[in-house]
């Protein structure tokens, strides 16, 4: 049976006058004829422009009662920002993937960015939208506790809502101009606050933890540290990604934070990577490495161990035919994190993040081997970006002061 809601509305037949006429959201567009191939394809047209735009709105010129004139198509500039927002997460949920199918993170980054636009201007036309209106949305952004960076990247994400609007003539490109005149806010002129800047997990607190996480959540925190690939990749990596030669092993990310400027990223595996990866490569080369459900089935194992009641046999089938099956196919930047903080909790130290693990590496190759060597295994092409990430070491700068100083 055809799905009603997402089909086109239909082509039909204006008996007292022979026209072909179709209802685009509660309003009749004449197209000629009935029958005719002029009518035909002013038909497609508008159909072909009611699906671009998210199946929101009309596309022609409207007339006198509620029926569109006999002219030439016109752009829409009657929607609302609701109606442009449903839109453009309609373009969004299927422009935003990764190479393997799944959705990307910016759809949620998006969707937080377009709250406070729907909630304050949602019943507004979009082609009323202005300077001042994206500035009520941002000042309502500062005072929610946002910080100032979060803030520039939410505004810059509803103005490239209206700019893709805009290219489907939704709104008047005028609106896209004048939401450019807001400038981004700059630090020390603006009562948003400034993030806190991520350190490096002092090593003993990682080390602290190992002891205290699951197989695979263990073994990503080693690599990352190992390494120095960020988050987004060691929960990413899958067995094909990993070329594996005579001496040296290599894991190339499919898609990573820069792949989108076309630059390629690859990532050196030493020995003691190699044996902490060994155990998690005999999958199918599309599966990840790290997935819950192995966790979740060690756990269930240690709480079956130590069980006083005697697990009912419908308990022990399901578990035998399906560990872990209701979790996800890997672990995401949440679950990641929230292994760690609770393993933290236990071992009774301050929480440390998957996130400050890359600075941490940073950190102990540039104490090690320098600035330029830490720039190379963090795949950085400026060593300045690699100050971001490795602290600088105050101990051995005192020792030297000591001497000459």
């Amino acid at each position: 049976m055809a799905d009603r809601k997402n089909s086109p509305p239909a082509y039909r037949h204006y008996k007292p006058k022979n026209l072909a006429v179709v209802r685009i959201n509660g309003r009749d567009h004449y197209l000629g004829r009935f029958g005719s191939p002029e009518s035909r394809e002013k038909y497609g047209k508008l159909i072909a422009e009611w699906y671009a735009t998210g199946r929101v709105g009309s596309i022609a010129q409207q007339g006198e009662g509620g029926q569109a004139s006999h002219g030439n198509p016109a752009p829409n500039h009657g929607v609302t920002i609701s109606e442009l927002i449903v839109a453009y997460l309609r373009h969004c949920e299927t422009y935003y993937r990764e190479p393997s199918g799944e959705r990307s993170l910016e759809i949620a980054n998006i969707k937080y960015a377009l709250v406070p636009l729907r909630e304050l201007y949602g019943s507004t036309p979009a082609a009323a939208f202005g300077p001042l209106a994206l500035q009520a949305v941002r000042d309502h952004m500062i005072r929610s506790g946002l910080a100032r960076p979060t803030v520039n990247a939410r505004i810059h994400r509803v103005r490239r809502a209206f700019r893709w609007a805009a290219s489907l003539e939704m709104v008047p490109g005028s609106v896209v101009h004048a939401l450019g005149t807001v400038a981004s806010l700059k630090q020390g002129r603006t009562a948003a606050p400034e993030p806190e800047d991520v350190t490096p997990a002092p090593i003993e607190h990682v080390e602290a933890v190992l002891p205290l996480l699951s197989r695979p959540v263990a073994a990503m925190v080693k690599v990352q540290l190992l390494t120095g690939c960020r988050v987004g990749e060691v929960l990413a990596m899958r067995r094909r990604d990993i070329v594996i030669g005579p001496e040296n092993w290599e894991y190339r990310p499919g898609r990573h934070k820069n792949s989108w400027r076309g630059q390629k990223r690859v990532i050196p595996i030493g020995p003691k990577a190699q044996a902490v990866l060994a155990e998690f490569l005999q999958r199918g080369p599309d599966e990840f490495l790290f997935v819950p459900r192995e966790a979740v089935a060690a756990h269930q194992a240690e709480r079956a161990a130590t069980r006083k009641t005697k697990p009912t046999p419908s308990e022990l089938a399901r578990r035998a035919a399906a560990p872990g099956r209701n979790h996800a196919p890997r672990y995401n930047r949440r679950t990641y994190r929230q292994a760690v903080v609770r393993a933290c909790a236990k071992a009774g130290i301050p929480e440390w993040s998957p996130l400050q693990l890359r600075h941490t590496a940073a950190t102990l190759v540039r104490a090690k081997y320098g600035l330029e060597a830490a720039s190379n295994v963090l795949g950085h092409s400026k060593p300045d970006t690699t100050l971001i990430y490795a602290e600088r070491d105050l101990a051995k700068a005192h020792a030297i002061a000591a001497e000459i100083g």
